[in-house]
């Protein structure tokens, strides 16, 4: 158990990282001390799996206006404008200190900022700055560089949020009547030791990621399990827009590839999605064709594999040569030759997986969520900038955009006083006997998911998953409170928060709406705001729209 720290030395405790927690860690440690948490390796997690690259109103044919409005035309009509006009204004500003930090972006001596710029499904103009296809590696090892050597940063790897330190944690002799509910740090195990510490911290920062984890097939990593929205929900935090979950069009379809991702880029370059027989069949659904937004893409394949009954459909490059495909997808053409596919003479095999979490948990644009003392970044968060869709590399920008205004939040705070917590408490619970029940219903619990509450929903659907999911929790939680905590009991109970969330949000759209597709209710309703779930104090299961 971590003993009591002088106020002086109370940390900032980041949760992940990824582009999100590092920028903050980054900004941060120039006034203060952080300490981030990785539950696998550092190098691990989505950051480093994106291909694209990060969006920067650069070009002379560009505008601020023009990328909200791609934004909000591919949000279907639920983007915050605010929030998109104050990203899109930074846009330039975040790009810029990413090539400060050394990110080795693809170049164009002709380009702004000497950057070569590509263009992707949703976006009206060329603007996505990266390096090859392999921009989000390419980013993450040049900032976890520099975390690595600053004076000011801890990282652990292996470790794991068990859960958020509140009032309720705090010592009797602490508390106080009327206090502000505040979030005073983490309980976080050691995965390595079995051991769960306690971590008292002037500010959280959750920089989780998403929730692909919780479908059966995902292009996310083993890191993605929610594990941010749950213990800020479990806090009492609003969570929003959970319906929303983005399936990439163009996972590779390969029994010894289950999440490699192919970039909408290459999409952007002039591949084309056919059918086994050869028909290119997206004009069919959008005359934007290819290039449409990632939710219509991704439906129209679904569509097209239920209506010929196929498991996959072809997404063909090879009229772009392989010069030009070694240049630009270096990584895509590696991985798939190791495969037997040489991208430039054979079509690629392709389907939709779950890619992207839209909503999460509600945050302004510093941050903060609805606990003082908590923040939030990136994937974890609803901002209002995705919407009901997120347009493509708006992510990235995302993280470090609102990375450095969270940042530049905390450092205006108040210094807060060292809290009385009281420590973990493994009294009352023994080591389990089968761990078998967890990888059962991991299971079962993605199996569910992917089959009820896919690209394509009915409300029967739905209630029957909310049906099964509250069985699971029921077993969960007894499991959790038995015995003691490890990563995969850990990740599975923050799953199947989040599952709910999803399936409760989605029940409560009754229209279809960007990534939210019901058969039940096929149109759009004309005007539509945000799901936000509150979570009702002394109820067990109260819920508001």
């Amino acid at each position: 158990m971590s003993g009591a720290v002088s106020e002086s030395s109370l940390p900032v405790v980041i949760l992940g990282a990824g582009l999100a927690g590092l920028t903050v860690a980054l900004h941060l440690a120039r006034t203060q001390p952080v300490v981030v948490l990785a539950k696998r390796q550092l190098e691990e997690g989505a950051t480093a799996w994106a291909q694209g690259g990060i969006v920067g109103v650069l070009g002379s044919d560009d505008s601020i206006d023009s990328h909200v409005r791609d934004t909000q035309e591919a949000g279907a009509g639920l983007v915050d404008e605010r929030t998109a006009e104050f990203i899109a204004r930074h846009s330039a500003e975040a790009v810029a200190w990413l090539v400060e930090r050394g990110v080795p972006f693809s170049p164009d001596p002709d380009g702004p900022l000497g950057l070569h710029l590509t263009r992707e499904g949703g976006h009206a103009v060329r603007r996505i700055a990266h390096a090859a296809d392999a921009t989000g590696k390419a980013i993450h090892d040049v900032l976890l560089d520099e975390v690595r050597r600053h004076p000011n940063i801890t990282l652990r790897e292996r470790w794991m949020a068990v859960d958020l330190i509140t009032n309720r944690h705090l010592k009797k002799s602490a508390t106080e009547p009327g206090q502000q509910p505040r979030c005073h740090g983490v309980y976080a195990l050691n995965i390595d030791t079995h051991q769960v510490e306690t971590l008292a911290a002037s500010a959280v920062v959750l920089a989780t990621g998403g929730v692909g984890k919780v479908y059966r097939y995902t292009s996310n990593p083993d890191t993605s399990t929610g594990d941010g929205i749950a213990m800020a929900w479990r806090a009492g935090c609003r969570v929003a827009n959970m319906e929303f979950i983005q399936f990439h069009p163009t996972c590779l379809y390969h029994p010894q590839e289950r999440s490699f991702l192919i970039t909408e880029a290459l999409r952007g370059e002039g591949g084309i999605l056919k059918l086994p027989d050869g028909t290119r069949f997206m004009p069919d659904h959008d005359e934007r064709g290819e290039l449409a937004p990632r939710d219509i893409v991704a439906r129209a394949i679904d569509f097209e594999m239920k209506k010929h009954g196929v498991d996959h459909v072809w997404l063909d490059a090879t009229h772009l040569g392989e010069a030009f495909l070694k240049e630009h997808f270096p990584t895509i053409f590696a991985r798939c030759l190791q495969l037997g596919i040489d991208i430039s003479k054979q079509p690629i095999p392709v389907v939709p997986a779950a890619h992207y979490t839209c909503g999460g948990v509600v945050t302004d644009l510093n941050g903060r969520t609805d606990l003082p003392g908590l923040y939030a970044v990136g994937e974890t968060t609803y901002t209002g900038l995705h919407g009901a869709n997120r347009l493509a590399s708006n992510s990235l920008l995302e993280c470090v955009v609102l990375g450095k205004t969270c940042a530049d939040d905390i450092e205006a705070q108040i210094p807060k006083k060292a809290p009385k917590v009281s420590d973990w408490d493994e009294s009352q619970v023994t080591d389990a006997d089968e761990e078998v029940v967890i990888s059962h219903n991991w299971d079962e619990l993605r199996l569910l998911m992917w089959n009820y509450v896919g690209i394509v929903r009915t409300t029967r659907r739905l209630e029957r998953a909310l049906h099964r999911i509250k069985l699971l929790r029921s077993e969960i939680d007894d499991y959790y409170a038995a015995f003691r905590v490890s990563r995969d009991l850990l990740e599975l109970r923050n799953l199947v928060d989040c599952a709910e969330l999803i399936v409760r949000s989605a029940l409560s759209r009754q229209e279809s709406r960007g990534l939210h597709f019901s058969r039940d209710y096929p149109h759009t309703l004309p005007v539509s705001f945000p799901t936000i779930l509150c979570k009702k104090p002394k109820k067990k299961d109260a819920w508001l729209p």
